[in-house]
């Protein structure tokens, strides 16, 4: 490894010793990044990676609120903005009770090359709050909503920071949270993306990630003379991403054979029935075991899920979830490739092990990156005061998606030893621009 890198890593885990997600992200990055620190001394000279793996801004604040029993609520939420170097601090708000300050900063800087990777003109930032909306009223969760608005309005905005949806923030909570923001700043602006149709939201957000993660893979398959059609498919998770992972991989030909939430699993060997799954998990908030009442099996513990034998898994449930086990189970049952729709769902023996079998592997910061492509066009839709049709959005999001492929392919080849090594791949290509921008902006 770079010296230079070594020694920044080595800082990095003493000033942060209890993020272990945050330390987890940053490892498998700056030693990626080794070669490209081989060929620019000049980027330590500028400081240049020690600025990078600190937040240009950490903001930490209660959110008091009342629930429909009367009883005073408090919350912690965060907003990390880690770069505006390339755009606007740009990146999703959580709301789960896990939500810490190493987590968001572990998204955020995954944020950061994500973004980048897009090409469009965007920074990275991320937030949240340890708030579970699950059980909550429409009441409790706008009175929630209103409460962190009223803290957070005075730190985003269309040109500063452009918060979205994640875990736990869907439609419901963007038009609470953007409805009190405009409420406050007597403005109509592009302060949010994943917003409703109605009111300045794209269409096509909500497939966004899920199809991307789809067109990402199509054409990693596509490098190697394949493609989805015949194929078997497990997807984890029933939220947005894999839902429309699962909705996209059987458009393109293949047999999505299992899905789970974080209690357990549904296999159907004649191929999941997705608008069951769309009603129990979309309309009826419901866990997925309801599908075993009507079709195929369900078995409890969601980490099963990788023994069911399939040609291509599409991770995209929350971080960690694919472990060693896991991965052992998918090679010796046939698996040919692992792409990431969460944010670091694969843990990184499992990453290697994977790696180290042949089973193409693509890591989440290329191939989720759909739902931030569609909002930065939304934003770019914000600007213009106009709308592009489903088609329209569709075909750029294809496009930035096969973009996105083509340049993490062409990192690999010129830097890993392993032209199908994506992982160092994505790091580098997102990398290259930030640092590219950060040196011209002087040390800031």
């Amino acid at each position: 490894m770079n010296a230079y890198v070594s020694r920044v890593l080595e800082e990095l885990k003493k000033k942060n010793a209890h993020e272990k997600e945050f330390l987890q992200a940053a490892e498998e990055m700056v030693v990626s990044l080794s070669k490209v620190f081989d060929q620019h001394p000049e980027y330590e000279k500028a400081g240049l990676l020690e600025r990078f793996v600190e937040p240009e801004r950490v903001i930490q604040f209660r959110v008091p609120w009342t629930d429909d029993a009367g009883n005073v609520r408090v919350n912690r939420a965060y907003r990390i903005q880690w770069s505006s170097s390339i755009g606007p601090y740009k990146g999703g708000m959580r709301f789960h009770p896990s939500v810490n300050l190493g987590i968001l900063k572990f998204l955020a800087m995954e944020q950061t090359l994500k973004n980048s990777l897009t090409s469009l003109p965007m920074g990275g930032g991320k937030g949240g709050a340890d708030f579970d909306p699950h059980g909550k009223s429409d009441g409790e969760v706008m009175r929630f909503c209103q409460s962190l608005i009223t803290e957070l309005f005075r730190h985003i905005g269309a040109d500063l920071d452009v918060p979205a949806g994640d875990i736990g923030v869907g439609a419901r909570e963007v038009g609470y949270m953007y409805g009190q923001y405009k409420r406050i700043t007597n403005q109509y602006t592009g302060a949010y993306t994943g917003k409703g149709l109605s009111f300045g939201g794209s269409i096509g957000r909500k497939e966004a990630t899920g199809y991307g993660l789809c067109y990402f893979v199509e054409a990693m398959l596509a490098k190697q003379g394949d493609s989805f059609q015949g194929k078997k498919v497990v997807v984890s998770g029933s939220g947005n991403v894999a839902i429309y992972a699962a909705e996209k991989a059987m458009e393109l030909g293949a047999a999505v054979v299992a899905m789970s939430d974080s209690d357990g699993y549904i296999t159907d060997e004649n191929g999941i029935d997705l608008s069951l799954v769309k009603q129990i998990k979309e309309v009826q908030r419901g866990r997925i075991s309801a599908y075993a009442e009507q079709k195929g099996a369900y078995h409890p513990g969601s980490v099963g899920i990788w023994n069911v034998p399939c040609d291509i898994a599409l991770p995209c449930a929350t971080q960690n979830e694919l472990p060693i086990e896991g991965a052992k189970a998918l090679a010796a049952n046939g698996c040919k490739v692992v792409a990431e729709g969460a944010n670091m769902p694969t843990t990184p023996d499992a990453t290697t092990f994977l790696q180290q079998q042949g089973v193409l592997f693509a890591p989440g910061k290329a191939a989720n990156a759909g739902g931030v492509s569609v909002s930065g066009l939304e934003m770019s839709q914000n600007s213009m005061r106009l709308s592009w049709t489903r088609e329209e959005v569709d075909e750029k999001l294809k496009g930035i998606m096969v973009n996105i492929f083509n340049n993490v392919s062409k990192a690999a080849k010129q830097y890993a030893e392993d032209e199908n090594d994506y992982v160092t791949g994505a790091n580098i290509a997102g990398f290259q621009k930030v640092a590219e921008a950060m040196m011209a902006q002087g040390v800031v």
